[in-house]
This record gives C-alpha cells, sequence and structure tokens, in this order.
C-alpha cells in the first residue's frame, strides 16, 4: 500500500508519474480483495474495472468532470480513489459506504445507480446542462457491455449520437454481464474484439486502397461511398452510424493504452465511444476461471473450510430460487406448455436449471426485463404458459409492459410472473430492496398475488399460477427456507383463500379475541412466532396467513376482524397501497369498524444492512411484531384497595 495510503483524492493521483500507475492498481486490486474476503460483496466485476478507474482519474479532473457508473459495483476503486479507502471496509455494512456511487455520499459520485443501463442517458443529462450552462467540463459515462444490451442505454445511446454534443462513452466490455451474454450485439462486439481485420484495418484503410485499381478514386469519391466501403472492414462502423467516434477496442488493463485513449476521446469532440476490453476478476485466478461463480463472494469464499472427520454438517433447508428451479422443472416435465424466461439472471433466478434441463423451452434474454414481459406476452398468445423470472427490484423496469401487454389483453394472458428477492435483501441496499411489489402489482385488473409463508407453500403457488387462465405473480424472499417437507403432492391452491393459524375453536362469541394478526409472505413465520409467545402467556390472538394479496380472502379476513377487537397487518413490502391498505380498503367496503395498524415497510428508501438488522430496525422481526403486539392488547386494570 506504499503508493494507496498517499492517495486521498484525484489530484494525488495526477502528481504520479505514468510508471507508477500500474502499482495503484495493483494496491487497489489487493485492497478490494481483502475488503470483499471480509464483508463480503460484488467482487469479479469490481476487479475488471480497476484500471478503468485509475486511467479515469488520472485523465480527468472529477468532481468538475462527470463520471457516471452503471451498474455502480464498477465503481469499487473509483470509491477508494475518491477519499473513501479509509472507510472502504464498511462498504455493505450497517452505517457504513454504500454499495455503490451515492450522491449523498461523496461530490466525486454523480448518480445513484444500482440497476442497469442508466449511465448513458444520466451522462447526457449533465452534458446538455452543461451546454446550456456554458460551462467546460467533460462528461464520461462508463458501461458494461451487459447492460449496454438494455433499452434504456440504447436509447440514451441514440439521443446522444443524434444531438452530437461532447460526450465520452467507455464501453468496460468483459463479455459478461452477471452470466454470459447472449445477444446479436454482443455477437457484434466479439467480432470487433476478436477479427484482426476489424482490429488493424482503420489505421491501414486508406493505404489498403491507394493498393487497389482505381483506389485513389474511391478515396475521393465523397463521404457516401466512402462510409460504405468503411462499412465492410472499419472496426465499431455500427457506432460511427450512429454519430460516435469510435476509439478501440483497447486493451482494458494497459493504463499506457487507456490513459492515451481517453485523452484522445478528449481531444476528438462530439461523441466517443471508447471500447475497452477487460477480463471479469481480473488479478484474482478462481474468478478468472470462474466468473459467474465469482460475480459475487462471501467471506467464506476465500476459506478452505475442510469438515471434521466424523461429525457430518447438518444439511440447511433448500434456498426459495432452489425450491422454484426444481419445481417449475417438476411442472414442466408434465406439461410441455411451459417456458421459463429470465433477464440476465439466470443463475441467481435458478432458470439456469431449466435451461440446462429444456434447452429450447428457456431463455435468458439479457438485462432487457420490458423486453422478457412482452415476449412472455407472445407465447402466451400462441398458446404456451411463460415463466417470467426476475427479481423484484428489477421487475419494476417492466411495468408498463406488464399493464399494456399482458394483463390488458382479453382478460389478461396467462403468463407467471415470479419475483425472487422480494422483501428485504440486505447489503445491495436501497436499489435493490424488493419492497413495492406488492403495491404495484395488486393495483393491476386481473392480476392475481400471492406469496408464500414457507417454501413448500411456494410450490403449490407455482401450481395455482400454472394452472390459472390469467396473469398470476408470486412473490418470496431470498435465502433459505423454514425447512418444511417438500413431498405433498403438488397441487394448485384455491385462488383467494387464506388459512387460520392460531385462533380457531368452536362456538367463539363476537369479540372474544383481543387481536387479530393477519400476515402475508415471510412475514407470517416471525408473526406466528411472536403471537405464540403472547398466547402463552394466556391471551388471546388469532393469526392468519393470507397467502393472497389479491384476491383477498374476504370471508376470513373479515370472520377475524368481527371476533377481535383490533387487528395488525404484517407485510415486509411497503406500507404505501401494499396489503394492509388492501385490507383496509375490505374492511372499510364491509362497514367493520376496528383499530388496525398496518406493520411494513416505511415511507423511505431502506439502505445497506443485513436482512437481520433491517427487520430489527424497522419492528419486522419476531421481538419487534412481538413488541407490537403487546401495545395493541388491553392493558389490564391494577386492582384498587376497598376501604
Amino acid at each position: 500500500m506504499a503508493l494507496l495510503e498517499h492517495i486521498n483524492s484525484p489530484g494525488d493521483l495526477q502528481r504520479l508519474n505514468m510508471s507508477q500507475l500500474p502499482e495503484v492498481a495493483a494496491e487497489l486490486r489487493r485492497h478490494i480483495i481483502d475488503t470483499i474476503a471480509q464483508t463480503g460483496g460484488h467482487f469479479g466485476g469490481p476487479l475488471g474495472c480497476v484500471e478503468i478507474c485509475v486511467a479515469l482519474h488520472y485523465v480527468f479532473n472529477s468532481p468538475k468532470d462527470k463520471l457516471v457508473w452503471d451498474v455502480g459495483y464498477q465503481a469499487y476503486a473509483h470509491k477508494i480513489l475518491t477519499g473513501r479507502r479509509d472507510r472502504f471496509h464498511t462498504l455493505r455494512q450497517w452505517e457504513g459506504i454504500a454499495p455503490f456511487p451515492r450522491v449523498e455520499e461523496s461530490e466525486h459520485d454523480t448518480t445513484n445507480p444500482g440497476h442497469g443501463s442508466t449511465s448513458i442517458s444520466a451522462a447526457l443529462g449533465y452534458a446538455v446542462a452543461r451546454d446550456l450552462k456554458g460551462t467546460d467540463e467533460s462528461v464520461i459515462a462508463v458501461i458494461g457491455d451487459g447492460s449496454l444490451v438494455g433499452g434504456l442505454a440504447l436509447e440514451g445511446l441514440h439521443q446522444a449520437g443524434h444531438i452530437g454534443t461532447n460526450m465520452i462513452v467507455v464501453l468496460n466490455d468483459n463479455e459478461m454481464g452477471i452470466s454470459h451474454n447472449y445477444s446479436s450485439l454482443a455477437r457484434y462486439l466479439r467480432r470487433l474484439r476478436t477479427d484482426p481485420v476489424y482490429r488493424h484495418t482503420r489505421q491501414h484503410l486508406e493505404e489498403v486502397f491507394k493498393k487497389l485499381p482505381g483506389g485513389e478514386l474511391v478515396i475521393e469519391a465523397g463521404q457516401k461511398v466512402r462510409a460504405g466501403v468503411k462499412s465492410m472492414v472499419v472496426p465499431g462502423m455500427w457506432f460511427e452510424e450512429l454519430g460516435y467516434h469510435y476509439l478501440g477496442p483497447v486493451n482494458g488493463h494497459s493504463l499506457p493504452d487507456l490513459v492515451t485513449a481517453l485523452k484522445t476521446a478528449r481531444s476528438l469532440g462530439g461523441p466517443v465511444l471508447l471500447h475497452a476490453v477487460t477480463t471479469k476478476g481480473k488479478g484474482y485466478e478462481k474468478a478468472e476461471e470462474k466468473q459467474i461463480k465469482w460475480h459475487a463472494a462471501t467471506p467464506t469464499d476465500f476459506k478452505d473450510v475442510k469438515a471434521v472427520e466424523g461429525t457430518p454438517t447438518p444439511a440447511a433447508p433448500p434456498s426459495y430460487t432452489q425450491v422454484f428451479a426444481d419445481t417449475i422443472i417438476e411442472l414442466a416435465e408434465k406439461d410441455e406448455r411451459i417456458i421459463a424466461i429470465t433477464a440476465a439472471m439466470p443463475g441467481g433466478t435458478g432458470v439456469d436449471k431449466f435451461i440446462e434441463k429444456f434447452p429450447t423451452r428457456g431463455f435468458d434474454v439479457g438485462m432487457t426485463e420490458e423486453h422478457a414481459v412482452t415476449f412472455a406476452s407472445g407465447l402466451a398468445l400462441s398458446g404456451l404458459r411463460p415463466i417470467v423470472a426476475i427479481y423484484s427490484t428489477f421487475m419494476q423496469r417492466a411495468y408498463d409492459q406488464i399493464v399494456h401487454d399482458v394483463c390488458q389483453v382479453r382478460e389478461g394472458l396467462p403468463v407467471t410472473f415470479a419475483l425472487d428477492r422480494g422483501g428485504l435483501v440486505g447489503e445491495d441496499g436501497a436499489t435493490h430492496q424488493g419492497v413495492f411489489d406488492l403495491s404495484y402489482l395488486r393495483s393491476i385488473p386481473h392480476m392475481i398475488v400471492m406469496a408464500p409463508k414457507d417454501e413448500g407453500e411456494l410450490r403449490q403457488m407455482l401450481a395455482t399460477c400454472i394452472a390459472h387462465e390469467g396473469p398470476a405473480a408470486v412473490r418470496y424472499p431470498r435465502g433459505t427456507g423454514v425447512g418444511v417437507t417438500l413431498d405433498a403432492p403438488l397441487e394448485p391452491l384455491a385462488i383467494g383463500k387464506g388459512e387460520l393459524l392460531r385462533g380457531a375453536g368452536d362456538g367463539v362469541k363476537n369479540k372474544d379475541l383481543e387481536l387479530g394478526v393477519i400476515a402475508i409472505g415471510n412475514s407470517v413465520q416471525p408473526a406466528l412466532q411472536a403471537a405464540d409467545v403472547l398466547i402463552g402467556e394466556g391471551h388471546r390472538i388469532a393469526v392468519v396467513n393470507a397467502r393472497f394479496v389479491k384476491p383477498l380472502d374476504e370471508e376470513l379476513i373479515c370472520a377475524t376482524a368481527r371476533r377481535a377487537k383490533r387487528l395488525i397487518t404484517v407485510e415486509e413490502n411497503a406500507v404505501q397501497g401494499g396489503f394492509g391498505s388492501a385490507v383496509l380498503e375490505l374492511l372499510h367496503r364491509e362497514g367493520i369498524e376496528i383499530p388496525v395498524t398496518l406493520v411494513g415497510v416505511p415511507d423511505e428508501f431502506i439502505h445497506h444492512a443485513t436482512p437481520k438488522i433491517q427487520r430489527r430496525e424497522l419492528g419486522l422481526d419476531a421481538d419487534g411484531l412481538q413488541y407490537t403486539m403487546r401495545r395493541q392488547l388491553p392493558r389490564k386494570r391494577k386492582a384498587t384497595a376497598v376501604q
């Protein structure tokens, strides 16, 4: 750390000689590896972008010049170089620095990225604002090849090329998103990287023309003819047709090449696309060899843990993702209409297992959530049963397509939406929390919305989705299940029917319950744990597993409300417009007057911490719910002595 410990700002970096930059990059890489080995986090992407970060801060003057990052885990080295080295060990930790750039954290952070494909549009906003204000700062967007296929990225790319303002797009091309990239654009970039004609022709173009019969005439024949000839042989011609000066491909791990290219890009004027070829996981052998596995890492990934002989480790329950993957394969074995679709997350969603089993019926469409949903609508209109598996936070990007292309057609098309990572997701922070889906989905006509209390119920809900003749969504949390057996028959649930887990009894009287608790999804288990403590103390409490956000089990909820003195709804979702709001609407419509407390995620963005800490702070764990329940119970009157 001989050099890095003296770098507290980009100005400190710029005072170094070019010959010292590789050592800075090596120290940065070691610092990132050592930190993630302790904290966990994104790994392969940040390592691959180290030299790009160093070169950008060596050539440009942040914060005056604007560096706009796409999918901000590329920017770990950027954080370290901009005064956060001493706090980098708090990355993704409770009250530590954010996992992605955050404008509230540093003047060097220009946006709050987290979702992909956003950088070019935001950078164009900075560039146009600069032009309108008459200032002279440079604006640079850094985007990966996985993000470049997204619709928003292409929209920004087209508009920037049309306007023609000074702006640089650095394409960090490592042939990977979270998984491998499969698209025609990926194929084009691969050709730019590997075809020797593409790589070496630009500088020799006119010399080649001069050696051909009539070559001088071709050179002088005008821009249109020349462009037509160039399109056959010049690298990056597609970008040039969009209005960009194309530079590259350059070695994204060669600091001399990057610095020279960035200085050239700055001097050209107009939109420039610099194509830098990098290796995901660069500098850590295991990450280079297994790039998908090492996209992100946990501390245990860095340890060689050997089991002690004779002491078998108890098997943990399967994750919800694993149960989802196994279940849709089981369903697909019996129903050839089932198709599985994901958007750049085959491993994260479990669709990779489906693709392996049914290679012609599984699709990874890349970082194109909107396309995934409308693609599914075409499949459904053709009589198939598509399952769209996307993380809750990323499904937000396809809201219009869910409304317009699925739910507005006929009485809604039979598309299943599987929302992984529903609820609080932990250290990835505000951009990744899946706490809005119950709200944004239940407002759509014809949509059925479910959330399981455990992994066994997830299996039943997936069967329910496939059997239903319209759109249906099931959201489930990150992490392992609760450990229930999974050998029950794979049969659909009755739509709109919940279950009473506590508080049943014959001959109950009106208002015999002190409290009714109505919970949904992964909030059911902590609610049940909290209620059981109070029931053990003699309190009369009912606990309902709602199962369905839409349609509600109106009969069960109303019956519980009529028996109870107070109600609590519990959800790991935004309170605004969520499950609790749906219960309130029902009670109001039925004229049932009862005090109701809504427990869920408040009207704020939830920042990075472990899910355990997040639930504790929000009162969504068993202890917090027990505290809330106690406050709703009738207070016992103190006995007074009779004189």
